[in-house]
């Protein structure tokens, strides 16, 4: 038992000195929805991005129903992304019908990728555990060495990648086509001593005001 109390000893003086040489902590996931309004962001502007690439010249002023079938969607992102393909159709001259059988044209999407990367470094002592510690009673309490970090960083890259096919509803020959296209979004973030973060990236909760 001699051996655990040493660590036990050990841990607490790391941590202690690990405190006194770090400025402060800091934690990127603080949400009350699902997705973070970063991840969301990463998301969102991405697939604009790539949307905003689309050629909808062939369409103009024909008379299209817009199917995303192909999609499987169902989250707030894809969600999104629809809705903006929509909006890119009708600001470039498009007329969008809900009725597939009123449609001159049929116009299907396809999303190649819709999704986060992350990317996480450390330079320093990742937390490491040793063991339980035991003082004699029913209670046991973790011997654990914090982390020690000089220098760390988190980047998290949003892609999208948007295309679609359209064909006469009659003759289902093809009219148009675009894409696919990739939209790229970024938000990263890095400590240094423990202080921080320094933040950079394109979307609004990385954007200074």
């Amino acid at each position: 038992m001699g051996y655990q109390r040493i660590l036990a000893q050990m841990g607490g003086v790391l941590f202690l000195c690990t405190l006194l040489m770090s400025g402060g902590c800091a934690t990127l996931r603080v949400t009350q929805p699902p997705e973070t309004a970063d991840e969301q962001f990463l998301l969102t502007g991405a697939a604009t991005l790539a949307i905003s690439k689309i050629s909808v010249a062939n369409l103009r002023d024909r008379i299209v129903y817009v199917s995303f079938r192909f999609i499987n969607g169902g989250t707030p992102g894809h969600n999104f992304l629809e809705a903006d393909v929509r909006s890119h159709l009708l600001k470039g001259g498009v007329r969008l019908t809900n009725n597939r059988q009123k449609a001159q044209i049929v116009m299907e999407v396809r999303c190649g990728a819709l999704g986060i990367n992350q990317e996480n470094s450390l330079i320093g002592i990742p937390a490491i555990a040793f063991g339980n510690y035991s003082s004699g009673t029913s209670f046991s309490l973790p011997v654990v060495l914090p982390q020690i970090s000089i220098l760390q960083n988190t980047t998290q890259q949003g892609y999208a990648s948007v295309a679609y096919v359209a064909y006469w509803r009659n003759s289902g020959e093809i009219v148009a086509s675009s894409g696919p296209f990739v939209g790229r979004t970024y938000r990263h973030d890095w400590w240094f001593l423990g202080f921080g973060p320094e933040t950079s990236g394109d979307i609004p909760p990385a954007l200074r005001q």
